[in-house]
């Protein structure tokens, strides 16, 4: 007669277990679906671009610290031994070749966010070029979102974790309870 209430709560208690034991699924070799999406390390830094006819610039901003690509526009191909000066932010800058086609600079002070408009003056042995653009920096925000995400995966494992010792818990009262109602016992 009591014989069932044994094995539910036996059962129940297996399952709990298992449930615990569980680890998540992972594929093994040669079980993927296609390329693996990139890595996602963090906020992209903030870059602007410039083109004209003759060129096309991009410029990543890091702090105070600036890094320039130039290339041809026809080509795509960088500039060899050319000559570039920025204005950013009310900052007039000569910025120094590193490589072909690549360029740093450091900028006096941080900009500011929002809106910054962007000039370069170019000059590649007789072409000279003025490039427009414009920096937008915003408030980083995603690194509040980030920590949000992490509490809430936190407190999603510790329900979790809650729940399956409960049922844990549950499942060997029912056996203890069943038990005693077998041998007479009494609590």
């Amino acid at each position: 007669m009591y014989a069932p209430r044994i094995h539910k709560s036996a059962a129940v208690l297996a399952a709990a277990l298992a449930l615990l034991a569980v680890p998540a699924a992972q594929a093994g070799d040669g079980h993927d679906h296609g390329d693996a999406l990139p890595a996602v390390t963090g906020p992209a830094l903030p870059r602007f671009a410039a083109v004209s006819e003759d060129f096309e610039l991009v410029g990543v901003v890091n702090g105070t610290q600036l890094t320039l690509y130039l290339d041809h526009a026809d080509s795509n191909s960088p500039v060899k031994d050319a000559q570039l000066e920025v204005e950013i932010g009310g900052q007039k800058i000569k910025a120094q070749p590193h490589a072909e086609g690549e360029f740093e600079a450091t900028l006096a002070q941080p900009l500011q966010p929002g809106a910054t408009p962007v000039t370069a003056t170019i000059t590649a042995g007789a072409v000279t070029d003025l490039l427009a653009g414009e920096l937008d920096l915003h408030a980083d925000e995603h690194a509040e979102q980030g920590d949000a995400g992490h509490g809430q995966r936190a407190v999603a494992w510790a329900a979790g974790a809650l729940g399956a010792l409960g049922a844990v818990a549950w499942g060997w009262r029912r056996y203890a309870t069943g038990r005693r109602n077998r041998t007479g016992a009494t609590a």
